[in-house]
């Protein structure tokens, strides 16, 4: 089989084991940035070229599609889609994964629990929303964040009006979340693969910081799938339409509450802390979706 691993950073971990997974397993392997893809499109046909060729003979695509020019990297999968190519995760689910309102919304839709958040745009809700989020702290999330990044921690009422006055008057959206105090520096991560979660870590932020990310300096260990995590994390991943997807958990007082779904999470971390080889998962997931025949993928997902 030759798959195609869509990503704008071909040295990076993730993207480096795939392509060494996929040539293990006996498979082609393609790494394009897709913002290096031109599309076009004419009645009857769609086409993917890249440096003047075009791209045939796929017969699965890997998105690891990051915040980055994200309409075009979507238009990128949906074209892979038209041609009737299978996609190891549709592009309405990870553009419904890259919008976190919508996700939320999504998730709490179906009965999934998520920590208490609040969007708004006109600071004189705010003090409303701060008292109905439990009281200072409140964490603080733009719209277009990842590995933590735009993520932050208002210690008063006053810091968090600071900052969201900031970033509305910079023309972004910014929820805010009630802050799982018992949880601070901590979340943990599932790994859900084909309808099955795979793997989990407990991540531990860096002294000083409340974001575990791995990314951002904190460090990941192997805890126990137990039946709750399992089936909470397969539902959140259900839910929001993927295939492939980290989900991010935080275990407050009330239980295990989802914070987010991630269609293209990192793995190292995984990885080194349960000594799994996700990297082979995930393209013997890719197998079977390409294994499976091309018509249901015959449709424009929108």
């Amino acid at each position: 089989m030759k798959f195609l691993v869509l990503s704008r950073k071909p040295a990076i971990y993730s993207t480096r084991r795939l392509r060494e997974a996929a040539r293990i397993e006996g498979h082609g392997c393609l790494v394009v940035d897709p913002l290096r893809c031109v599309l076009h499109l004419e009645r009857g046909a769609a086409k993917v070229r890249v440096a003047g060729e075009d791209l045939t003979g796929i017969d699965a695509v890997i998105p690891r599609v990051g915040s980055y020019a994200i309409e075009y990297a979507l238009a990128v999968v949906r074209q892979f889609e038209m041609m009737g190519v299978p996609v190891l995760n549709a592009s309405a689910g990870i553009a419904l994964a890259k919008q976190k309102w919508a996700s939320l919304q999504a998730l709490a839709a179906r009965g999934i629990p998520v920590p208490p958040t609040t969007l708004m745009r006109f600071p004189t809700h705010l003090a409303d929303t701060i008292e109905e989020l439990g009281g200072s702290p409140v964490i603080l999330k733009l719209l277009r964040g990842m590995q933590g990044a735009g993520v932050l921690l208002a210690e008063s009422a006053e810091a968090a009006e600071s900052i969201m006055d900031t970033v509305w008057s910079l023309g972004e959206d910014i929820l805010a979340q009630k802050f799982i105090s018992e949880s601070r520096g901590r979340d943990v991560r599932v790994l859900v693969i084909g309808g099955e979660a795979v793997a989990a870590m407990r991540r531990t932020a860096k002294p000083g910081d409340f974001r575990s990310n791995i990314h951002r300096g904190g460090v990941g260990e192997r805890v126990e799938l137990t039946k709750e995590l399992r089936e909470l994390a397969v539902r959140a991943v259900e839910v929001v339409g993927l295939r492939v997807a980290g989900v991010d958990l935080l275990e407050s007082r009330g239980g295990l509450v989802v914070l987010e779904v991630n269609s293209s999470p990192g793995f190292q971390g995984l990885e080194e802390a349960t000594e799994k080889d996700i990297a082979v998962e995930m393209v013997k997931e890719a197998e079977k979706l390409a294994g499976r025949g091309k018509d249901q993928y015959s449709k424009l997902s929108v």
